[in-house]
């Protein structure tokens, strides 16, 4: 396993570029407010009328959090007044009532994730209203069909926690760690035991959930190979069934609560670089099964049977596992998929409130797709989620001549095809083990915007 992982650091420092993650193609910096409420209530009913109804996803974010964590650059309130919070899923279910009405009885919801800031922030009996709320409006599939996870800060949970989420249905987890280590926590100000983190994951295989992800950083401040490895003996301890190994953006200018980690507290390039070789080279020598960019899962979860059986994609909580769904968002800031177009709820509570309180969907912007964009959503899914582009399969969805069409992007790419992270056979497109870290720079010169923009757009970067 460990073998067909290749990090050369060479390579790694050439292709440190900026570019999207491609959870969405267009991505969110092509959304425009010329999409509204109205041009959504035409895409849910276009969708409701296809031949064979798609089933349902229901992401809701939750944006409070007690305490601030300074590397976080995720839409948050940070906050002790728990009245919010309870004003905030008062229009989480004015909103469900809304979207309700919208969609055909005969779509069942399959998957569900709170995500956040900290949904376990809500009160247990609070999550238990949330829940109830979403099945009284909503069909859902039945259980053996259902996909339903939550993120969870291990601080904010103990066992009987656990016991209650998996009441609820909840059957897949997601805990946030970063890192173990005592200096780490302390100047990231996220102060997490190693024995309360595995108590709850026991507990949750105790009750029964399907699959555990931890999610872990590199390149934070403070953080050196022998702390992360540490950190990296104690998750493999807990052997969860996926880890997520994030890259620490620091973007001071974009998130102000970064500035309270000073620069000089960060890992140097090199340092950073041998924080991600080593981390990822351990994973893979433990076992884990590289799916791509930052994701592993130990064979038999389903995200590595995805990978293998080709029904492995990415939207907006990363990859995921079924690319059959139309997906609603719920809560400020929250995006959807419905069809062919995307859409964003406002990102300020204030805002989303104001809209729902009025009777209106929280919609603040959105696109919709058009015959080029879903020819390129197309390509860059198959980069992303398979490493291989088959010509002639897209060929015949689009009724285009690949070598033609794409001859821009092809010639773009001849700098990896010599540094061996990809081939460009006559019929395909194929990323080599060598370049299987480099999904995003394979996918970039596909990209008909990044490209009009001259790359001069504010993402992270690739390594």
């Amino acid at each position: 396993m460990a073998d067909n992982l290749l990090l050369d650091r060479a390579l790694l420092r050439r292709y440190d570029v900026t570019g999207p993650r491609y959870t969405s193609y267009p991505t969110a910096a092509q959304f425009t407010e010329d999409f509204d409420a109205a041009r959504y209530r035409d895409h849910v009913s276009w969708s409701n009328g296809d031949p064979i109804p798609r089933p349902l996803s229901l992401y809701v974010h939750v944006p409070f959090c007690r305490t601030v964590c300074f590397y976080c650059a995720c839409n948050k309130v940070i906050t002790a007044n728990y009245r919010r919070a309870q004003d905030y899923l008062a229009r989480l279910i004015e909103e469900l009532d809304l979207q309700a009405a919208l969609f055909a009885d005969d779509r069942p919801v399959e998957q569900l994730h709170l995500g956040g800031g900290t949904p376990t922030y809500l009160s247990d009996d609070d999550l238990a209203t949330l829940i109830d709320a979403i099945a009284e409006r909503f069909p859902l599939a039945a259980p053996e069909r259902r996909e339903f996870s939550i993120e969870v800060d291990p601080r904010t949970v103990d066992r009987q926690r656990i016991h209650h989420l998996a009441a609820l249905g909840f059957n897949r987890l997601s805990l946030g760690v970063q890192d173990f280590d005592d200096d780490v926590q302390k100047a990231i100000n996220r102060i997490q035991g190693v024995q309360a983190t595995a108590d709850i994951v026991e507990e949750a295989r105790a009750q029964g959930f399907r699959s555990i992800n931890l999610d872990l950083m590199y390149g934070l401040p403070l953080q050196t190979p022998e702390r992360l490895s540490r950190t990296l003996d104690a998750v493999m301890t807990m052997r969860p069934d996926r880890i997520a190994l994030y890259n620490y953006a620091h973007m001071p200018q974009m998130f102000r609560i970064q500035r309270q980690i000073p620069d000089a507290t960060l890992p140097a390039a090199e340092m950073k670089l041998t924080l991600l070789i080593e981390a990822m080279q351990r994973l893979a020598g433990e076992g884990y099964q590289y799916i791509g960019m930052d994701h592993f899962a130990l064979p038999g979860d389903e995200l590595a049977e995805a990978a293998d059986n080709g029904t492995l994609h990415r939207n907006f909580q990363g990859y995921a596992t079924r690319p059959d769904l139309d997906l609603i968002g719920l809560g400020a800031s929250s995006i959807g998929q419905i069809g062919d177009a995307f859409m964003q709820n406002h990102r300020d509570p204030e805002g989303h409130a104001a809209a729902v309180r009025a009777g209106e969907l929280p919609i603040w912007r959105g696109v919709a797709m058009d015959d080029d964009d879903r020819l390129r959503r197309d390509v860059i899914q198959a980069v992303m989620c398979r490493g291989r582009v088959d010509y002639a399969a897209i060929e015949a969805r689009h009724g285009i001549d690949f070598a033609d069409y794409f001859g821009d992007a092809l010639v773009g790419l001849s700098p990896l095809v010599d540094d061996g992270l990809l081939t460009l056979a006559p019929g395909a497109l194929e990323v080599t083990p060598r370049g299987r870290f480099f999904l995003r720079n394979v996918a970039m010169p596909f990209d008909a915007y990044l490209a009009a923009a001259g790359g001069e757009r504010r993402f992270s970067r690739v390594i």
